[in-house]
This record gives C-alpha cells, sequence and structure tokens, in this order.
C-alpha cells in the first residue's frame, strides 16, 4: 500500500511540479491552491444543478481544464531547459463559456438591483463559485505581482478565470429563474 502522507511538508515546504521546493505561503502556492477549492466547489454545485439546465457537461470540462491550470500554476516554468508546462486552455475554451453565459442571459429578465448570493442552495453554491474564481483570479495577478523570478502566466489562463466568474453569476441567477424564485436584491435600507 501506498501511503498519502510524504511528511516532506512538516516544515512549511511543498514541492513543485519539477522538484523545486517553496514555502506553503508562496503565491503560487496560493493561486493553485485556490484553483483546487475552486474545482471542489465546482463539484458540489454539480451535484446541486438542476438537471433541466444542462450544466453538467461544461461544468465537467471546467473541472478538467482547472485541473490542468492547476498543473500549470505548480510548474515552474522560469527555468530555461527545466521541467515546463502549458496550460492547455484555449481560445475554444474560453469561447465555449462565453456562448453558455450569452445562451443563459437571454433567458433571463434585465438585472434592475444588485443580486444578493442568496437563495436555493444551488444558487449559493454558484455565488461561492463565483467568489472563489474572482479570489483565484486576484491570486494569480498577485503571484505575478511579487515576481522576483521572471515567472509568467498565460494570457488565456487569467481571461478563462476570469470568465468563469461571470459564468458563475449568470448560472446563479438562472438557477433562480429556473426555480421560479424571485431574485434576492440589495437593500439599501436595512
Amino acid at each position: 500500500m501506498t501511503k498519502i502522507y510524504t511528511k516532506t511538508g512538516d516544515k512549511g515546504k511543498t514541492s513543485l511540479v519539477g522538484g523545486q521546493r517553496v514555502s506553503k505561503c508562496h503565491p503560487r502556492i496560493e493561486a493553485y491552491g485556490t484553483l483546487d477549492e475552486l474545482n471542489s466547489y465546482i463539484g458540489l454545485l454539480r451535484a446541486e444543478v438542476p438537471e433541466k439546465l444542462n450544466q453538467d457537461d461544461l461544468l465537467s470540462n471546467i473541472q478538467h481544464r482547472l485541473f490542468t491550470c492547476g498543473a500549470y500554476m505548480a510548474t515552474d516554468n522560469s527555468k530555461p531547459g527545466g521541467f515546463s508546462m502549458e496550460s492547455g486552455i484555449t481560445e475554444g475554451d474560453i469561447a465555449r463559456v462565453e456562448e453558455m453565459i450569452d445562451s443563459l442571459q437571454k433567458e433571463l429578465p434585465a438585472m434592475k438591483a444588485f443580486v444578493l448570493p442568496a437563495g436555493s442552495r444551488a444558487t449559493a453554491v454558484s455565488h461561492i463559485c463565483r467568489t472563489v474564481a474572482r479570489r483565484a483570479e486576484r491570486a494569480i495577478y498577485r503571484f505575478l505581482e511579487e515576481d522576483t523570478e521572471g515567472n509568467t502566466v498565460e494570457a488565456n489562463v487569467l481571461r478563462y478565470i476570469n470568465r468563469l466568474s461571470d459564468y458563475f453569476f449568470v448560472l446563479a441567477r438562472a438557477i433562480t429563474h429556473h426555480l421560479g424564485q424571485p431574485e434576492v436584491v440589495w437593500q439599501k435600507e436595512g
């Protein structure tokens, strides 16, 4: 039996793909850890989204793309001649998400107020996915801003993660609409 624990991270360091050891607080670790968290929440969302909305194929595809993005972020591509990896995110991946956003949005009433992250469980989980996607995006940009080693991130990764947060917002609204529930909107006066 292979043990799941290695004990190599007990002192606050972890390995990147390729073997380099870095702090568990490194911005790169935060970025791919947040992508992993998003992927986990998408798994929960898949269990909650009404089947009639036909989102499972796209959500499954997103999970696979995010796993590849996580592996990409876990790889130090800045070392010439070292181990390197591409994200695998294509223009087609971005277009697929954009097309679903447009398709879902056609069925929705115009927004007249800020929508709060509330309603059904599926709606709430979609909003959690939206906020974690935004956090993942911020973590990736933080990694880029704290660049001390010439690190870069493919533009398609940044575009894709940005688009996912838009998708989860529209999906949350679509779920509410599909369930025939009113949207919970922000009231200025408590």
